[in-house]
């Protein structure tokens, strides 16, 4: 299944569709913090009930150990979402140094734990797998006033990810361009109009268990343009955005008894490289400025991400009034 995935990927090639009409969820009664665990005096484990999603959610926060607000950064996992370290804490934070690179950064780092293969969205059904994904909603409408309201948030926000996570970040921008003033996407694909990117999605999704047609539908359903992010491009006018990815060729992570299987990361990073010239060549048709970065090696892998996010940070700081 996985190798078909990457096929997919590999073959997913641009093609324009027109914009369609966006619809949000509507609101949900309250969220609230169930309780608060304090791990470090900079990192902290919310527990919060998501009405939406009918379950408490575990979000860890990166943040200043002094008083004084800051803007908030959301940043999404990849597929697997927290499942290496069942689900105790984000993929970032158990295989990048994030902690100790925002550690001196007046920042509110964001880290949503679960969501595997759920592309942090609202599925339109619910999944005998994978279970209720309300993450839109969640993560755009329950949990900001509750993070602004604990720690100190001053209602600025960018939002990023890496591969799923980066498909999710891009549609979630686009979708709530009001709630978020930038965007990171690691080799990620920012495209899901053409069929063979479709096929990609549905591939990963039914890879970790789910039944596709529960999130977005059958191919060509509606919902697929709605949330899209090469046809809501547009809606990123105005925003700071940096985009990265490899290309697939052995890099420097890519050799020793800890690298990633090549077989796998070196195809899927393919597929995120042609996803990121057709995105590219999206917002440079509607005279979007961007910041895009082609790396000349590199196959789908954490170390590589650790190094994009150090890349990224100068157009984050923008975003979020740092810099």
């Amino acid at each position: 299944m996985l190798r078909a995935v990457v096929a997919t990927l590999v073959a997913a090639f641009v093609l324009p569709l027109s914009v369609t009409s966006v619809v949000s969820a509507e609101p949900t009664a309250s969220a609230r913090v169930d309780r608060v665990e304090s791990l470090t005096a900079r990192r902290s484990a919310v527990f919060v009930y998501s009405p939406s999603m009918q379950r408490v959610v575990q979000v860890q926060v990166l943040h200043p150990a002094g008083d004084g607000s800051r803007p908030s950064l959301y940043l999404l996992d990849g597929v697997s979402a927290g499942a290496e370290s069942d689900y105790r804490e984000s993929t970032w934070t158990q295989r990048t140094d994030i902690v100790d690179f925002v550690a001196d950064k007046n920042v509110n780092v964001v880290l949503p734990i679960g969501g595997t293969a759920s592309y942090y969205t609202d599925w339109l059904a619910p999944d005998p797998v994978l279970g209720v994904n309300a993450w839109e909603t969640f993560l755009t409408k329950e949990l900001p006033p509750l993070i602004d309201a604990r720690f100190a948030g001053n209602g600025v926000n960018a939002i990023g990810g890496l591969s799923m996570g980066a498909t999710g970040a891009a549609s979630l921008i686009a979708r709530n361009p009001d709630l978020y003033r930038g965007l990171a996407a690691l080799s990620g694909c920012l495209d899901t109009s053409k069929a063979s990117a479709q096929d990609a999605v549905r591939g990963t999704v039914a890879y970790k268990g789910g039944n596709p047609d529960n999130m977005w539908g059958a191919p060509g359903d509606p919902a697929w343009a709605a949330h899209d992010p090469y046809a809501l491009a547009e809606r990123l006018r105005g925003k700071e955005i940096f985009i990265s990815t490899g290309n697939g060729l052995p890099g420097p992570y890519d050799v020793g008894p800890d690298a990633e299987a090549l077989d796998v990361g070196g195809p899927l990073e393919v597929g995120a490289f042609v996803c990121t010239i057709g995105f590219d060549r999206r917002l440079r048709e509607l005279r979007i400025p961007a910041t895009i970065v082609y790396r000349p090696y590199g196959t789908h892998s954490w170390p590589y991400w650790q190094g994009d996010l150090r890349t990224a940070w100068p157009t984050l700081e923008r975003a979020l009034g740092l810099g």
